[in-house]
């Protein structure tokens, strides 16, 4: 009897929750258009990060600033050097409620840098900061990676908060940096700070699909020099740029052949290829009337979990000495190619976790489906879980144009999204 009357006290509850969320819409819309025209780009998110203390200060959080400890952070093995400062400007904001009684803790995680939106020119809507709602889009850089499921976060614990309830396990709501550049300074140097709980969720945009793995992801740039001449005498010189074309090209098609070789239904999902492999920067010369010495170009390329990480940077290497061979100013000038960055193994959380499981049952109690579990191609913070013992997955709402022009988040999924954790705080926590 005692057991029904606290299910029905809970159902009671997660109605009166999903009432409030519905009524705040607007609140909510506004609130993600603020934190989206506040630009945050990685290196930069100091102020965004203050008006994520106020947030967590509004609704009575202890708030906390962690600033990364980059001594600690290096004797990480899951540490990835991204060449940014730390200082008091680029804080990590926590938001701490200590639980009323013995339930289960939750971390909710979010970061707040964005990558570059440039060019910026290309941008409709009014730019990449404008916040631009157009029917169920809401437009503008982070909007959906991820500013959306950071004020989702604070949101879901705020409609319980103030509707009197309290969890009776402790909340830890995280804003962090430099996820864009890996996460070390962010959510690895959190965890190495101490903030633990028995599990942590990420609202990243997965369309309200439950994300259990992502791919290995490895940076690395090759550099070809070739020999300098006056523009007028350039039949005297070697041009760099056409050298380190032949190897860009190259690399395309090794994307092309291992997105055909390796293939895995699960990291099929989110995007119809398993592994990518892309070229993100291509640099060279630095003045018109002179041939190009020097040319660069920098790149990403994901692996799965059956390859290894030695196997994959073989595979590179050789495609670029696939071209060297054949060409007799790079026999005697070897292209280099140089790894950096990024360099994480690949991540998967047993999907049948018992907090999968139940937040799958909530979910499908509000979404009236069973959210699919799926891999993300991406890389993801939620692979720092295993070194500190915490469970971690990811769901989020849905967007677009990650990364590129136009990003927008749909924001009935933000809804959506809110209502699932501040129903599964109820479920994971309790409250009273």
């Amino acid at each position: 009897m005692k057991k029904g009357i606290l299910s029905e006290k809970k159902m009671k509850a997660k109605k009166e929750i999903l009432r409030t969320i519905e009524s705040k819409k607007d609140e909510i819309f506004q609130g993600i258009q603020y934190l989206v025209r506040i630009p945050s780009v990685v290196g930069q998110e100091s102020e965004a990060q203050k008006w994520m203390a106020q947030l967590y200060r509004s609704i009575g959080l202890e708030v906390k600033k962690v600033v990364p400890s980059q001594d600690d952070l290096t004797k990480h093995p899951a540490y990835i050097k991204t060449g940014l400062l730390y200082s008091e400007t680029r804080p990590n904001i926590i938001g701490v409620l200590e639980g009323t009684k013995s339930g289960k803790s939750l971390i909710l995680n979010g970061h707040i840098d964005v990558v570059s939106p440039e060019p910026v020119e290309t941008w409709d809507w009014g730019g990449p900061w404008s916040g631009h709602i157009e029917g169920n889009r809401l437009y503008g850089r982070g909007s959906a990676d991820m500013k959306s499921g950071l004020f989702a976060n604070f949101f879901a614990l705020k409609s319980l908060l103030d509707l009197g309830l309290r969890p009776k396990g402790k909340i830890i709501l995280e804003s962090v940096i430099e996820e864009e550049a890996g996460g070390s300074g962010g959510t690895l140097a959190l965890f190495s700070s101490g903030y633990r709980a028995d599990a942590m969720i990420i609202p990243e945009p997965f369309n309200l699909q439950v994300i259990t793995a992502h791919p290995g992801i490895l940076y690395f740039r090759v550099k070809v020099y070739g020999k300098t001449a006056h523009a007028a005498q350039s039949h005297e010189g070697i041009n760099a740029i056409g050298k380190l074309a032949k190897i860009y090209h190259r690399l395309i098609e090794l994307d092309q052949e291992r997105a055909e070789r390796n293939r895995n239904s699960f990291f099929e999902k989110t995007t119809g290829r398993s592994c990518n492999l892309n070229v993100g920067t291509f640099k060279a010369g630095d003045w018109p009337s002179t041939v190009a010495g020097l040319a660069e170009l920098e790149a990403r390329i994901s692996y799965l979990p059956e390859e290894t990480e030695e196997d994959v940077r073989k595979e590179v290497e050789y495609a670029v000495d696939e071209i060297a061979i054949k060409d007799e100013w790079l026999v005697s000038h070897p292209p280099r190619v140089e790894w950096f960055g990024w360099q994480a193994q690949p991540w998967v959380q047993d999907p049948e976790a018992e907090v999968i499981r139940r937040f799958c049952q909530t979910a499908s109690e509000i979404l009236h489906f069973v959210p699919e579990k799926a891999a993300s191609t991406a890389g993801l913070d939620t692979r720092f879980g295993p070194f500190f013992g915490v469970p971690s997955f990811v769901f989020g709402p849905a967007g677009g144009l990650l990364h590129s022009t136009n990003e927008y988040v749909e924001l009935d999924s933000v809804i959506k999204t809110i209502k699932v954790l501040a129903s599964f705080i109820v479920d994971w926590c309790g409250v009273e």
